[in-house]
């Protein structure tokens, strides 16, 4: 006996590969939907596939067809992708539509896009609760699209239940944003010696995919208009991830230094976790409102992810993997080596 019918859009990305899966074993006749179609290995073969540029308004009615019971949409960016979904309301029971953390500032109005500003990191409650303010709508950056996108959708009321879903640091494998890479490459090129700003403390909640796509099916039946935020049971600490990295390469525990303020230069102490204030997320709502409980745990889920991350860079230049990650920390940023040998210098040690 099947669930009904679920489409899945961005089925060939990270969070979708997961989320097709999930829906699969748990009885949805699935539809996967990207741009370039094909099959993951770990699909059910009853899951089918489909070509189709979610850019191109008819293809994407085309795709719905007379309609399916639930639709996951895992690219959704910005008001005019709302006005899509909405414009195919009839043909949709229920939405399940991943945001992100990003959509929340402080009560200072700082929010992630004001990170590179003097004193623009966002201070947020511990946890922070779906009720927390939201960066204004607009096209500015990724968080005021996203929240434009939530704006729109949650505005359909019951013509489309929707779920939002507030995803924080996702990870795991066929990532494009491979924080642990910060960790494993260093692993790999025998750095014995972690230099972390803030002594390591800094914590940026994480969600692995397939805990993402365990609210995906929950959400999928549970249909509702409601916004949830997304995480793993806990939020790890930059010196335990690095402890971790290390744990699940086999390798032995790395010495932990660096200073409890702030990053002392480009590439010395920064890891794409850091920040001055902690980001947890309160996961209270997800467990009350779909009866929540995460598959997996940090540690856990994590030898998958270093040994997918080890084979994707064997013999290559990691920037040319991961040109997103590149985009976002250039290599003197991420793997600033020579800078932080300098640091190290200074204090008598050596990486």
């Amino acid at each position: 006996m099947t669930s009904g019918s679920a489409v899945v859009i961005g089925a060939s990305g990270q969070i979708g590969r997961a989320a097709v899966r999930a829906l699969a074993r748990d009885g949805w006749e699935v539809t996967a939907a990207s741009r370039r179609g094909g099959r993951d290995d770990s699909w059910p073969a009853e899951v089918r596939s489909a070509a189709v540029d979610r850019e191109d308004d008819a293809a994407l009615a085309g795709l719905l067809g007379e309609g399916c019971d639930v639709l996951l949409d895992c690219v959704a960016y910005g008001a005019a992708h709302a006005r899509q979904l909405t414009g195919l309301a009839n043909r949709i029971g229920s939405a399940v539509v991943i945001s992100s953390g990003a959509v929340y500032e402080d009560d200072r109005g700082r929010s992630f896009a004001t990170q590179g500003e003097p004193d623009g990191f966002p201070a947020y409650p511990v946890p922070v609760c779906e009720t927390q303010p939201t960066v204004p709508p607009g096209d500015a950056d990724y968080g005021t699209r996203k929240i434009a996108l939530e704006r729109a959708l949650l505005a359909q009321g019951d013509r489309l239940p929707v779920t939002l879903l507030r995803a924080g640091a996702i990870h795991g494998p066929y990532s494009p944003l491979p924080r642990e890479l910060y960790f494993v490459k260093r692993v790999l090129d025998g750095r014995r010696v972690r230099v972390l700003a803030y002594g390591g403390s800094s914590r940026f909640h994480p969600v692995h995919v397939d805990n993402l796509a365990e609210l995906v099916r929950l959400a999928a039946r549970r249909p509702g208009s409601r916004v949830l935020n997304a995480g793993d049971p806990q939020a790890p600490t930059v010196a335990e991830i690095s402890a971790a990295v290390d744990a699940a390469m086999g390798a032995p525990p790395s010495e932990i230094v660096g200073p409890a303020g702030a990053p002392p230069s480009t590439g010395v102490g920064t890891t794409p976790w850091t920040t001055p204030h902690p980001i947890v997320y309160d996961l209270t709502a997800a467990e009350r409102e779909l009866g929540y409980r995460a598959v997996t745990t940090y540690e856990e889920s994590l030898p998958e992810t270093v040994a997918w991350l080890a084979d994707q860079i064997k013999g290559r230049d990691w920037w040319e993997v991961f040109p997103t990650m590149a985009n976002l920390y250039p290599d003197e940023k991420l793997f600033g080596y020579a800078a932080e040998d300098r640091w190290l210098a200074d204090r008598g040690g050596q990486g």
